[in-house]
């Protein structure tokens, strides 16, 4: 099944192929703990018609205190197969909120080696609202073999970031709201400084989805970039509060024909919390 060279699809699209054996959809919804929703009892609420869950604290490294860091590639290709997602599969990643947390699934399989991977455009909401069929309950599916792989050009971690604000090698580039970035509102997890890295860009993610949960088109995203003093044309790594809504940033790029954009793996949280790490205020 050919899918679309766009980092998105349809809903649409989705809705004509339910049921073709090479398709997996995924639901990989996540909430912020101040939400006080569970993504896991959401879905088996309701979710698209044979849509396995990917809990992303639960698919990670569970040796750190940092929130849904990446696991070694043998554990995530274990986690996979229990998934039933097999590496020839065409993968279908959604949330409930349009796209959020979704990117980061889509991030991190093709982080570990997938490259048969698509968000839906206006994830479950979208689905919803157009009366698309749904079903409750625990989805079963059949374990698959996966080998482990793994992307370094799509990872960055602390050191890397480190090398990059010295080199100016890429432009950091941070999804947190523009108040969280000049250090005016603080982080929502305790113990944080507020602030970003220096020669650090904003681009609020929430700017690149349009009002009904899907990513914007091209031309859009071009002029939102830009207006946040983007060179697209220079390399980009992606940073947020926990890698969450980087991933949404590295999406957005992925649209705009920038597949490799690397997304800094603990972010903010990780970056906020080093004693040594540089961090400024203001614009």
């Amino acid at each position: 099944m050919a899918l679309a060279m766009d980092p998105v699809v349809s809903t649409g699209w989705l809705a004509e192929r339910l049921g073709t054996p090479s398709l997996r959809v995924v639901d990989g919804s996540w909430h912020m703990p101040a939400e006080a929703r569970n993504g896991r009892e959401e879905h088996l609420q309701v979710h698209i018609p044979g849509a396995v869950f990917f809990d992303i604290d639960a698919i990670a490294d569970q040796t750190t205190d940092l929130p849904h860091m990446l696991p070694t590639p043998e554990a995530f290709a274990k986690a996979a197969g229990a998934l039933g997602l097999s590496r020839d599969a065409d993968i279908v990643v959604y949330d409930v909120h349009g796209i959020r947390s979704a990117a980061r699934v889509w991030w991190t399989l093709r982080a570990m080696g997938y490259d048969k991977v698509h968000v839906l455009d206006g994830g479950l909401r979208k689905w919803l609202a157009e009366g698309r069929p749904v079903e409750s309950g625990a989805v079963t599916p059949t374990t698959v073999e996966v080998a482990p792989k793994f992307d370094p050009g799509l990872v960055r971690a602390a050191d890397d970031v480190r090398q990059i604000l010295a080199s100016g090698a890429a432009r950091m580039v941070d999804a947190r709201s523009a108040a969280r970035f000049t250090g005016e509102a603080p982080e929502p997890r305790a113990g944080l400084q507020s602030g970003h890295m220096p020669g650090a860009a904003n681009v609020p993610w929430e700017k690149v989805i349009a009002d009904d949960g899907t990513l914007r088109p091209p031309a859009e995203l071009t002029a939102v970039f830009e207006a946040g003093g983007i060179d697209l044309a220079a390399p980009i790594v992606t940073t947020c509060g926990s890698g969450v809504t980087a991933s949404v940033l590295a999406l957005a790029l992925a649209r705009l024909g920038l597949e490799r954009t690397a997304v800094y793996d603990g972010s903010w949280t990780e970056w906020g919390g080093l004693a040594d790490a540089p961090v400024v205020t203001g614009p």
